[in-house]
């Protein structure tokens, strides 16, 4: 496996994306391990932990939600779990923080929110830090009667699900429950009125009046990627819609200068019908990653992946092409980083929601922990939210456009 240089591995270091232990290895070289099926080029270098019962604002949340795992709700305070977006924020980052606790019904106490964390792969504890905020509709941009009268944003009222920050530092958010496009300002606050795809409705939507939904509940706009030109954004959705092949899920284009969708970027089939998309982030003009997932957790998990999908369709079967980049279900850790040196390091939660690019030969990938119910890494113990950095054999040729945004969280300089 190739490695990237030392002065790139101490860049990482620096970062607190590397741990020191794989600057030496990028120094000296590490073991050979099998690829697992052949195809995948990949090993694991960082990893980073925010234990499952970490808490934020006091403020009583999760009254109908489910115990599971041991936990019974409700709690004394919200908590911080269910990323399902992630961007860089200088030296730290933001996550996106879904509906709360799976469902529209159930979840009307939980705040929605993007938290800030410090991800430390040196230590391998991630932090919560001040900086975040929360989402809100103070002008009453939202067409629909909002849960709480101060007018915050619950899990009931959208189902958050990816964002891009823009120059200005603006958000655009991708949520299910219209599925929508949401534009919010650097605060969180409701700039417009959610902007839908036409003839794509969800079950939660607020606008079916009647109609047969098109989309499978929560399987709305779960990614969300934004292009080279800094503008364009490119929202995907989780589930196929009506008519389409049951393997098929759509990506948009988005204009937000105008505030209109521009057409279909591109159609991509998953492997199973039923498999799920996690999040994607684009590479270029034409290539993306993407997380494709299946719906088992643990040991009943069998396809959790990165695949790098090239939207030009070069061999004209009407779908982007699509590769295997890496295995998530067994992720070569020749240095031990994730406890199994010289084997494979696993990530097998049911729900895989973050992903973004760090260079040419790095990822950073991160889970939706969905607290209290998911336990993929042990039986009956809620899952932690957990962040992996992927060192990539193949360079992945980011557009520089792409890779400043990426650098700089897609703030403007």
């Amino acid at each position: 496996m190739r490695r990237p240089s030392r002065r790139v591995a101490l860049t990482l270091t620096a970062a607190g994306l590397l741990t020191a232990d794989a600057v030496a290895a990028f120094a000296g070289g590490s073991p050979t391990v099998p690829q697992g099926n052949g195809s995948q080029q990949a090993e694991l270098v960082g990893r980073s932990v925010l234990p499952s019962a970490t808490f934020g604002e006091q403020v009583s949340s999760g009254a109908l939600a489910s115990p599971a795992n041991g936990v019974t709700p409700p709690f004394p305070a919200q908590p911080i779990q269910g990323f399902s977006g992630l961007l860089r924020d200088g030296d730290d980052w933001l996550v996106l923080e879904d509906n709360g606790y799976g469902t529209k019904a159930n979840s009307a106490d939980f705040l929605l929110r993007v938290i800030r964390v410090h991800i430390d792969t040196t230590t391998q504890q991630t932090t919560v830090l001040d900086g975040g905020f929360s989402l809100s509709d103070p002008d009453g941009k939202l067409p629909f009667p909002l849960t709480r009268s101060d007018r915050r944003l619950t899990g009931a009222d959208l189902d958050p699900e990816s964002f891009q920050r823009m120059p200005d530092g603006t958000f655009w958010i991708g949520e299910e429950f219209g599925p929508s496009v949401v534009h919010v300002d650097a605060q969180g606050r409701v700039l417009s009125a959610p902007v839908q795809p036409e003839g794509v409705r969800a079950p939660e939507a607020w606008d079916l009046g009647g109609a047969a939904p098109t989309l499978g509940s929560s399987k709305g706009f779960e990614g969300m990627a934004l292009g080279v030109d800094g503008h364009t954004l490119y929202p995907m959705l989780e589930g196929a819609v009506a008519g389409d092949d049951p393997a098929t899920r759509r990506i948009y284009s988005f204009d937000t200068r105008r505030g209109v969708y521009t057409g279909l970027k591109a159609k991509v089939r998953f492997e199973v019908p039923g498999n799920a998309l996690g999040d994607m982030v684009a590479l270029d003009q034409n290539r993306f990653l993407v997380l494709e997932r299946d719906n088992g957790q643990g040991p009943t998990a069998q396809l959790k992946a990165v695949y790098l999908v090239d939207t030009r369709d070069i061999d004209r079967d009407g779908y982007a092409d699509k590769r295997l980049l890496s295995n998530l279900m067994a992720i070569p850790d020749p240095q031990g980083v994730g406890g199994a040196k010289g084997g494979y390091f696993t990530f097998p939660f049911v729900t895989i929601e973050q992903i973004a690019v760090l260079d040419d030969h790095h990822i950073i990938v991160g889970n939706d922990n969905n607290y209290p119910g998911s336990a993929g890494r042990t039986a009956g113990v809620p899952d932690d939210n957990e962040h992996v950095v992927i060192q990539l054999d193949e360079d992945l040729q980011v557009d520089p456009a792409l890779a400043s945004i990426n650098a700089r969280g897609g703030r403007a300089r």
